[in-house]
């Protein structure tokens, strides 16, 4: 019955925060692409340091070693983002030698389609984040799987506020995640069926959990950690770059905002979970 229970409440966790967040990104708000991205950014940047981090820390663990793996994780994203970057890359060279050979004609012509191609390959292979951020988010649903089996197993009705806890925590950073995946790509279903893939390994964390939740409650700390580096990783060396243009101050002004509303929105979600 316990079992039946974890898994009932990682489900509605991980894939109705999901399902929350599509609705709220792709509704209302879906018409402001740009402000999205500052939104996104913001989000999972407080996500990881306001939500994550201090909750790893507070665990008890040696500061050196969570600093370590924060490092770690921050080094095996770049490595995933070089791989992933390489492979796109690799597919694509071949059509776009022959691209390149067939515009050698006229320095106009080649100029305004080298501008146009350069244009094309920041938005068609800059997907660098794809895999980060769904790792990392596989991690953290992981991590939130047995933080709600921890919950159920000393009281049901602990284990259904976690539950709705972690959803409210997760709807925030699954709208960051969303905006990351439609980069590159109009197909909201397959973001969404992605963030929903990863967002049901919370019920795999809930199951481990349930039969291992001493064995792993010490490795807790360092899914914090490692989920942090992917949100860190993905805002800072994905995102943000697409937002450092030059602007007006007005412009401007609203990136911020939108940034800081970002932050605002998980600093506010995290306060009632931790009051409820």
């Amino acid at each position: 019955m316990t079992l039946l229970a974890i898994l009932i409440g990682t489900l509605v966790a991980g894939i109705g925060s999901v399902w929350l967040a599509a609705w709220l990104s792709f509704g209302v708000i879906s018409r402001y692409t740009q402000h999205m991205l500052s939104l996104a950014a913001g989000a999972l940047l407080a996500t990881a340091f306001l939500h994550l981090l201090p909750e790893a820390f507070e665990a008890g663990v040696a500061p050196q070693a969570l600093f370590l793996t924060l490092l770690l994780g921050l080094v095996f994203f770049f490595l995933l983002d070089k791989a992933e970057l390489w492979h796109h890359g690799h597919e694509h060279h071949h059509g776009h030698g022959e691209a390149d050979h067939a515009h050698q004609h006229g320095h106009e012509h080649e100029h305004e389609h080298h501008h146009g191609h350069a244009h094309h390959h920041a938005h068609g292979e800059r997907t660098a984040g794809h895999w980060a951020v769904l790792a990392g988010d596989s991690v953290h649903c992981f991590g939130d799987g047995i933080l709600i089996a921890s919950a159920f197993m000393a009281d049901v009705q602990l284990g259904a506020i976690a539950s709705l806890a972690v959803l409210a925590h997760e709807v925030p950073h699954h709208m960051g995640d969303l905006v990351v995946l439609r980069q590159g790509s109009s197909n909201r279903k397959a973001a969404v069926l992605k963030v929903s893939m990863a967002g049901a390994i919370t019920a795999l964390g809930g199951a481990v959990g349930y039969v291992l939740v001493d064995a792993l409650h010490g490795a807790l700390p360092y899914f914090l950690v490692v989920a942090s580096s992917s949100f860190i990783y993905v805002a800072l060396a994905d995102l943000i770059p697409q937002l450092q243009k030059r602007l007006s101050a007005k412009e401007t002004a609203a990136q911020v905002i939108w940034l800081v509303g970002g932050m605002a929105m998980v600093m506010a979600v995290s306060q009632l979970a931790h009051q409820g």
